[in-house]
């Protein structure tokens, strides 16, 4: 018999503990109240008569208790229960301290380990980890039912960012309204921030805003480069006037106001990556931070604003110097492209972005492509238009706006009747359900199967509605630069932002992990067979999606579909599968699962045939979704970038090229760092070990992580396949 401890953890079944447990409570009473050895022989007989293979911690208690008062053994039973009772006090309090100590010991490989862009060992991180360890504890024992933390530590779903949820005012992402903000003035810390008048000023104030967004919220946030744009113009038109004033002729006038507008957007663009890169939030890391590149967001603008996209893709060509002075590729902001008609051709008038773009990609990964064209067919807002506009984050895609019926409920003073409202918007947090678990819990009957993902899917919605009721008794006052001052909206002192949490304007995600692994124990096949496996592949996919739809009919709350990007939980999701189900060659056998609905990263495919074949998993993943294609180093083949770019417009939503940028500051080597049979990273020039003085940048699940990984993660990253060789494409 196996026993199912609190965490979720099974050991072998050792009736030593119930003689001493009982054995502790049977000394604090006297005479007849006191029960017999034999007694106590008799509750274990009956426990193992139940002849389980599985039994819960909890459940052999509650039988030692009702056996206790059916001997009338009532001050004994009181004196166990109070018993159990203060030893689950105390073993919730040595886990928090435990951790804690840990934690600050440099110790907790979870910690240290939990995400690839924080290093656990500087104080401002180690700070943000102390308060989430104390949040989780609040949460586990208080704010979260017992099945939505047993679920949880089984692996069976995964309730996302515990470490933040004991505050009531914490959201996941966004998009920032930043052209609000900075064409109508905003208040950062109580200080009136007026509308800036050039272009250098506007990019800096884009970066105190973004830290102080991204410092009141735990995910990603996204702005766009066109909210920048009229300041070009602002800081051109200030040149032009000043070569004027030197009664200069027009040509020579416009060409050095030109020439100096030129050298500010270089230097702003300079201080805002210098700004986003250097500075800390709250949460212990530099912004979390996605740039859009959107030339079709603006018509008056878009040559200021192709200026800025030329800069920005120029600076990350040339990389961030590490503290050897040597350019590497940073974490962010992530670059965020549109392919559009006035880029995608050769004949285009942007053409020469896509080109740069193409050559940026090659050398630090970025930026990510988004499809106009495709993104219009797939997000229609309730007029029936087809609306572009960028992710929140590495992936979380809002949903097509809904609102425009209600009006300007967010209050913007940059709203525009009829017109789809984006930036503004949010997420107010994930649950995952993992759905390898579901299949293996069936033992593969088709008929079990289903009615158990009924079971899970109305566990993660019972989670999401929680974390929705936590989030909607928060007011305006709570972060005011959120609510107040026009990030996300420009509500009154005190109002909630409970309207803001219903009508489809915010989004909350059911997350889903491992549709390969469920694939291939239910049907044995891939779920890329383009038969059996994806026939059942889509249909799982579908029932998500069918129940986020009833929800949301029933609710006014907009559920909607993401593939989780599990950075962590990948590995977590794995041991607890392991743990459950032992060793299953093929399904439980990694130190990982397959993200979202991804073609494993073992499986050979060509690039062009994956993101064809994703593209029909991204459309049923409609809150959050991003392909990716692994590449050899293509900075001599920008051809096959290029040809993989226009496949991309014509084909997929959202996709990414995976190369590789590495240096070692031991020897000099600029390539790829490898990882070794322990899953240990080295370079191969020098065997460089230390984690220290290797730089090293890895597409994680949608972002660059630049601080190393968990084994799990390390070993899916080992075991990728390249999709595109080095030769152009045809």
């Amino acid at each position: 018999m196996k026993i199912v401890k609190r965490d979720g953890h099974i050991v072998d079944y050792n009736p030593d503990k119930i003689r001493i447990a009982i054995g502790k409570a049977n000394n604090e009473v006297r005479g007849k109240n006191k029960v017999s050895e034999e007694q106590i022989e008799e509750i274990i007989k009956y426990i193992e008569d139940l002849n389980k293979k599985r039994i819960l911690v909890e459940d052999i208690q509650d039988i030692i208790e009702e056996k206790l008062m059916e001997f009338d053994k009532y001050q004994l039973a009181k004196k166990y229960i109070t018993y159990r009772y203060t030893r689950e006090l105390v073993r919730k309090a040595n886990t928090t301290d435990q951790s804690i100590k840990e934690l600050i010991e440099g110790e907790n490989e979870y910690w240290n380990n939990e995400n690839s862009n924080k290093n656990a060992e500087v104080v401002t991180t180690q700070r943000d980890y102390l308060a989430g360890i104390t949040s989780t504890d609040i949460t586990r024992r208080f704010l979260l039912p017992e099945d939505i933390v047993k679920a949880h530590d089984e692996g069976i779903i995964h309730f996302h960012d515990a470490d933040y949820f004991a505050q009531n005012a914490l959201h996941n992402c966004e998009l920032i309204n930043l052209d609000d903000m900075l064409q109508n003035g905003t208040v950062i810390n109580g200080v009136m921030i007026e509308k800036p008048h050039r272009f250098i000023t506007a990019a800096t104030i884009a970066t105190q805003i973004i830290l102080a967004v991204t410092s009141s919220s735990y995910g990603g946030a996204t702005v766009s480069l066109s909210h920048l744009a009229p300041f070009v113009r602002l800081s051109y038109e200030k040149y032009l006037k000043k070569y004027q004033a030197r009664n200069l002729n027009k040509k020579d006038c416009e060409k050095f106001a030109m020439q100096d507008t030129r050298k500010e957007v270089e230097d702003g663009v300079q201080t805002f990556n210098y700004q986003v890169n250097s500075m800390t939030n709250t949460n212990g890391q530099a912004p979390f931070l996605s740039v859009c590149m959107y030339l079709g967001e603006t018509e008056d603008y878009k040559d200021e604003l192709a200026m800025i996209i030329e800069e920005f893709l120029k600076q990350r060509i040339l990389g961030f110097k590490n503290e050897k002075g040597v350019y590497i590729t940073p974490a962010f902001p992530k670059l965020l492209y549109i392919l559009e008609e006035d880029n995608i051709h050769e004949d285009s008038k942007y053409w020469y972005l896509t080109k740069l773009a193409a050559e940026c990609t090659a050398k630090r990964m970025v930026p990510d492509y988004i499809s106009e064209k495709v993104m219009k067919e797939l997000k229609k807002n309730e007029l029936g238009d087809g609306e572009c506009y960028p992710c929140m984050g590495c992936r979380s895609f809002l949903t097509p706006d809904r609102t425009m019926s209600l009006g300007n409920i967010a209050k913007a003073k940059n709203y525009v009747e009829g017109k789809g409202k984006y930036y503004g918007r949010f997420n107010q947090g994930v649950v995952t359900i993992n759905l390898p678990d579901v299949a293996l819990s069936s033992d593969g009957d088709m008929d079990k199967f289903w009615k158990i993902f009924d079971e899970r899917l109305e566990l993660c919605h019972k989670a999401l509605q929680i974390r929705h009721k936590r989030l909607s008794n928060a007011t305006s006052d709570v972060a005011p630069i959120l609510w107040q001052h026009g990030a996300l909206a420009r509500l009154e002192k005190g109002e909630s932002i409970h309207e803001l949490l219903h009508h489809g304007y915010s989004t909350i995600s059911l997350g889903y992990a491992g549709l390969y692994e469920c694939v291939k124990f239910m049907t044995g096949h891939s779920h890329t067979d383009n038969g059996e496996g994806k026939e059942f592949g889509l249909a799982v996919m579908q029932k998500l999606n069918d129940a986020t739809a009833k929800w949301k009919k029933e609710e006014d709350i907009d559920y909607s579909v993401y593939g989780t990007p599990i950075e962590s939980t990948t590995y977590k999701f794995a041991k607890c599968l392991r743990e459950r189900f032992g060793t299953i060659k093929g399904i439980t056998d990694r130190n990982y699962i397959t993200n979202s609905y991804h073609v494993p990263v073992f499986e050979e495919i060509d690039a062009f045939s994956k993101l064809k074949l994703e593209s029909e998993f991204q459309k049923l993943s409609p809150g959050g979704a991003i392909s990716y294609i692994e590449t050899p180093n293509l900075q001599n083949n920008l051809e096959s970038i290029i040809e993989v770019i226009k496949f991309i417009y014509d084909n997929i939503m959202y996709a990414e090229l995976n190369t590789k940028s590495d240096y070692c500051q031991k020897c000099g080597y600029s390539g790829e760092i490898l990882i070794d049979d322990n899953l240990e990273w080295y370079c191969p020039n020098c065997g460089n070990r230390d984690h220290n003085t290797l730089n090293v940048a890895r597409r994680t699940c949608g972002y660059i992580g630049t601080n190393f990984w968990n084994k799990g993660r390390t070993q899916e990253i080992k075991e990728r396949v390249l999709h595109l060789d080095n030769k152009v494409a045809d």
